[in-house]
């Protein structure tokens, strides 16, 4: 409890104000050398981290990615492998990481002796957990743009007090979250949290999380025909379902104790190192017709976020977004791939979610242009790659590309401008 007490008295002098734009939708400030990552596939999480060794022999296994308990008040295991160190060893492996954050919990909690969120002071408690989270994944070199999934345990769902103490709770976590440029998930129960998350979807007074991640132990692994979740909500890459809980699987000679998970949504965000094979530049944008913005000598490392396209250099047109949000031509890097993209370095997107309901896709940047057959509900994530002007709609000419290659006015996406271009986005 002393160390409870300290964490509150430290982290309330710096909790970021917490932004006054309207509910459901908030501002997402990303920083120029971060992205997004979207992870499509089998999960598996534990309580307690597994080792490098432990992970390289679970390549052998179908999952490829791990949750991973980054802190919190009700976090109950160890975690002597989440260093900086393992999270590079295991990212460079293929994994992708998915960071959970075991906060306060409800005040009808069913779960035994954890500590809870008090019915005054939720919104406090949110905002103030949500900093420690980024504080946290911020030591293990997880960047801006990566999503943190507040855990939030199975709770007594006939209890209204408690359900709107909540909602509250992860309406102030999902705008601080925001407010430090990061994505805001939530874990919770498919008959609790699910529940009252799915009710107040396009509530005015609740901040929406851009990714639920539901618990369902019943075999199933997909991510639509939930019971509690109609299937428009949270659409475009922001499901996650752990449907079996504890259980042992063994891959290359290796047990673990785990709960199994699909995933499609936004993880972590890491960087990966390579050297340069000669003396190059880099750009701000990717392309030599940007200015150059630094030298980069012959077999130095740069720090690559994720890739992108632009003009061709030598046999490829993939250019590198590095960590200080330059670019560089991937000709040069030392990567796998000399023609295309290279895994596990994700293509580079900034996802918003969307404010109304069924806006259509184009298939190019404006309205004359031929609609595709399946527009995005409310509240999808616009997974955004680049920005570029055409048909005026509201107060905005501009116009998002997406990474399926669909294009959609900007007025209505919660991008920060409503005028103009929103940086870090690139253009077209």
């Amino acid at each position: 409890m002393l160390k409870l007490k300290v964490l509150v008295a430290a982290l309330a002098l710096t909790v970021v104000g917490l932004p006054a734009a309207a509910e459901p939708t908030t501002p997402l400030p990303y920083s120029a050398g971060t992205t997004a990552t979207r992870f499509t596939g089998l999960a598996f999480d534990t309580c307690t981290a597994p080792t490098v060794a432990q992970m390289s022999a679970w390549l052998a296994s179908p999952y490829r990615a791990v949750g991973i308990y980054i802190g919190g008040v009700n976090r109950s295991c160890a975690q002597p492998q989440l260093t900086p160190s393992w999270v590079s060893s295991v990212t460079r492996m293929g994994f992708r990481l998915i960071p959970i954050y075991m906060g306060y919990q409800a005040p009808c909690t069913t779960r035994t002796n954890a500590v809870k969120m008090t019915v005054p002071s939720a919104t406090f408690q949110g905002g103030l957990l949500a900093r420690d989270a980024v504080q946290q994944a911020r030591a293990l070199n997880l960047l801006g743009g990566s999503a943190i999934y507040a855990d939030m345990e199975h709770y007594d769902i006939t209890d209204s007090t408690c359900r709107a103490t909540v909602l509250r709770y992860l309406s102030a976590w999902t705008k601080q979250i925001h407010a430090l440029g990061f994505l805001s998930g939530v874990y919770a129960h498919q008959n609790s949290g699910a529940v009252d998350l799915a009710a107040a979807y396009n509530s005015s007074s609740y901040a929406r999380p851009d990714a639920l991640w539901i618990a369902r132990w019943d075999g199933n692994s997909s991510l639509t025909g939930w019971p509690t979740v109609p299937n428009t909500f949270w659409a475009v890459g922001q499901r996650g379902k752990q449907y079996q809980g504890d259980h042992n699987e063994t891959y290359g000679g290796v047990t673990l104790n785990i709960d199994s998970d699909r995933f499609d949504a936004p993880v972590a965000t890491v960087w990966y190192t390579y050297t340069v094979r000669a003396t190059i530049y880099s750009y701000s944008g990717p392309s030599t017709a940007y200015p150059i913005r630094s030298t980069i000598p012959a077999s130095s490392g740069v720090r690559i976020v994720c890739q992108t396209f632009g003009p061709k250099i030598g046999t490829t047109t993939v250019w590198n977004r590095l960590i200080d949000g330059t670019y560089v031509t991937d000709y040069y890097v030392r990567t796998p791939n000399k023609t295309g993209y290279s895994a596990p370095i994700p293509g580079c997107s900034f996802p918003y979610q969307t404010t109304i309901n069924n806006l259509s896709r184009r298939h190019g940047p404006g309205t004359a242009y031929t609609a595709y057959p399946s527009p995005l509900p409310i509240g999808s994530l616009a997974w955004i790659s680049c920005q570029r002007a055409g048909t005026k709609v509201g107060t905005t000419a501009v116009w998002d590309r997406l990474t399926d290659g669909s294009w959609v006015t900007d007025y209505y996406v919660a991008t920060p401008s409503k005028t103009t271009y929103s940086p870090p986005n690139r253009r077209c």
